[in-house]
């Protein structure tokens, strides 16, 4: 029996169609997935169009919970994966949807819970969720035409994983400490709040123009450290100490 706690949470992001939201929630419990998360769905929650679509799938795994925000959603989350048809210009790992659902098993199975990230269909994930991953995932398809439906996607990326189970079959999560266990993403983007805040305060971003690709490289460059809960305690005292503050929000 798999423990809830490696099971990856499939999170979309701005879907604009009720039944793509169906489609993926049939091919996640087609697979053995059934932690469905949704960040602004354009027609809102709950959807006839998805529950339509879904054949009864939406009955049958986890209430939905719906987020504002991708941060909101993934605030639980230790290892976080976004799906990217183009080339970004970050530099994070990539991954295949193969190799990508091996990396979502090894880590559930040290107690991490993971995600993974799929953006609207039109458009796909913006650069702010996608600096908001730890990694990415592509799926190479034919140059002339790569476009996937979300549907489609989701279902590729949700039997991968089902073929993890047999290469790597699940057990127990390993015992390991919270001096080695990742970081939430909740105290993650408040320690990026914070020193983004005191950048700004101390007149690092020369302009306005510049501030978003700045924030941008800034995130990934400490999601690449993959910071530990002390870690991030440590950063914030760095924080305090270098801006003279007394107090900071770990305190």
């Amino acid at each position: 029996m798999i423990d809830r706690t490696q099971i990856p949470a499939v999170i979309l992001i701005d879907s604009q169609m009720g039944e793509n939201i169906g489609a993926s929630t049939r091919a996640m419990l087609n697979c053995g997935l059934d932690e469905l998360r949704l960040v602004r769905p354009r027609n809102g929650w709950p959807d006839p169009a998805a529950e339509a679509m879904s054949v009864g799938a939406l009955d049958k795994i986890q209430p939905v919970q719906v987020y504002e925000t991708t941060a909101a959603a993934i605030a639980d989350c230790h290892f976080v994966l976004a799906t990217t048809a183009r080339t970004r210009d970050m530099v994070k790992p990539v991954y295949t949807a193969r190799t990508a659902s091996a990396e979502l098993v090894r880590r559930a199975a040290t107690g991490q819970k993971t995600a993974i990230l799929f953006g609207p269909e039109r458009t796909g994930l913006d650069n702010d969720d996608a600096t908001l991953a730890h990694g990415l995932v592509t799926i190479p398809l034919n140059p002339d035409f790569s476009s996937l439906n979300l549907g489609q996607a989701v279902l590729l990326l949700a039997y991968e994983w089902s073929q993890q189970l047999i290469i790597q079959p699940h057990s127990k999560p390993q015992k390991i400490t919270p001096d080695t266990l990742p970081v939430s993403h909740e105290k993650l983007v408040e320690m990026f709040e914070r020193l983004e805040n005191e950048l700004e305060s101390h007149h690092f971003f020369r302009t306005e123009g510049q501030k978003p690709t700045m924030i941008r490289n800034l995130r990934n460059m400490l999601l690449r450290a993959q910071m530990t809960d002390q870690e991030v305690r440590t950063f914030h005292g760095i924080i305090t100490a270098l801006t003279g503050n007394k107090k900071s929000k770990e305190e």
